[in-house]
């Protein structure tokens, strides 16, 4: 443990950053999976609604900084090739 009080709260707010950026990592990447799913079950009316979410999610995590603003442009393309690749 660290022996300055200012040490020691930083400690705890690290904690409880990487909480709240491992939780808004997990759902960034559940409803990408979601996504995945409805994709792979032909369910076009489901794969459109878990794209909205997807895309909103992903946006989200590149705004506070969890992943690189390229990296979020190239996820949502990849989600809506999926999308359009799928048959009408």
């Amino acid at each position: 443990m660290a022996n300055i009080k200012s040490a020691a709260k930083r400690v705890l707010t690290s904690q409880k950053a990487a909480a709240r950026n491992r939780a808004a990592r997990s759902l960034m990447r559940t409803n990408i999976k979601k996504f995945d799913t409805a994709v792979a079950d032909g369910n076009r009316e489901a794969a459109e609604t878990a794209y909205k979410t997807a895309v909103k999610t992903v946006d989200k995590a590149s705004a506070k900084g969890l992943i690189h603003k390229n990296k979020a442009a190239h996820r949502k393309s990849s989600l809506t090739v999926k999308l359009n690749g799928m048959a009408k």
